[in-house]
């Protein structure tokens, strides 16, 4: 009999699902088509569509779904769990209910608690991709990054995560870019690991942020940076300047897509930091694979 079942993380943009067997993924979905392009009280209509040939081969598979589904502007609210918290934690929190083509589905909860700077914080679908990394990657004690529109720097001991702070790093770099002086009537840009690289070291030298990202408009004025590279320059910004949060000294992974560890990779190796790339598609559908056999005992 074929383990057949479906991992989705379904965000604010952007759609992924993927056609497991077991833990092997057989196929994907990509598309931008996120809660904030769903019609009220379509979510299950746009699901049924999207998976269809899937279902059509295969039948009313499980479906186990993560990210902010589970959301107030998702298809279903589902409270978040409270740290630290294990996969116990989570499954036991977890929405189960059944789709309207019959498959029996599930919405993971989140985590919510305090960050490491006092502050309440939340996450929704970075959980499911800790829980694949410490699976992956068995040991004490992980301590991880995970970068995006909103990064996530967390922490778990023995397979639980017991903190988490978010940083906006993606979204202000693009309100930056697309939204501020700084990337006004700029040519089109072309990456540059010069511009990138100056970003991060300038982020050392412990000027206020608000003042630290004025110098991609000076150092442009100045003729210090070519106005084709300014995204480049405010890219090392925002994630040197985020980065300087992780102490040195410390083994750190980085979970996310290959390309976006790398830059933040290069980053790390001029701030002496020591970064490990873990592919986030494979720690997510191992997080939710170590919560399948959960979820499916659970009779709520």
């Amino acid at each position: 009999m074929k383990n057949n079942w479906i991992a989705i993380d379904w965000g604010t943009t952007n759609f992924r699902a993927f056609l497991m067997q077991g833990s092997v993924q057989v196929s994907q979905i990509n598309q931008a088509c996120g809660l904030l392009s769903i019609e009220q009280g379509q979510f299950a209509s746009t699901l049924q569509t999207l998976l269809q040939p899937w279902l059509e081969q295969h039948g009313a598979l499980p479906v186990v779904m993560a990210g902010m589904v589970g959301s107030q502007q998702g298809w279903h609210e589902v409270p978040y769990a409270e740290l630290p918290c294990s996969a116990g934690d989570l499954a036991s929190r977890t929405l189960a209910f059944q789709t309207p083509w019959g498959s029996p589905a599930w919405i993971i909860p989140g985590a919510h608690g305090m960050s490491q700077f006092g502050q309440p914080d939340v996450m929704r679908g970075e959980e499911v991709q800790l829980l694949g990394l410490a699976a992956l990657y068995p040991a004490s004690r992980h301590i991880a990054l995970l970068p995006g529109t909103h990064s996530k720097h967390a922490a778990m001991r023995n397979g639980e995560i017991v903190s988490f702070s978010t940083f906006m790093t993606g979204e202000v770099f693009s309100l930056l870019t697309q939204h501020s002086i700084l990337g006004r009537a700029l040519p089109e840009q072309q990456d540059s690991q010069q511009a990138f690289l100056l970003g991060v070291k300038t982020t050392g030298e412990g000027a206020p942020f608000t003042h630290l990202i004025f110098s991609a408009r000076t150092r442009r004025l100045a003729g210090e940076i070519s106005d084709a590279h300014i995204h480049s320059y405010l890219s090392g910004l925002t994630i040197g300047y985020e980065l300087q949060a992780i102490p040195g000294g410390q083994h750190t992974w980085v979970v996310g897509s290959p390309s976006l560890t790398a830059r933040y990779q290069l980053a790390a190796s001029q701030m002496n930091l020591e970064l490990s790339p873990v592919n986030g598609d494979d720690c997510f559908v191992h997080g939710l694979w170590q919560l399948l056999p959960l979820l499916q005992g659970n009779k709520s």
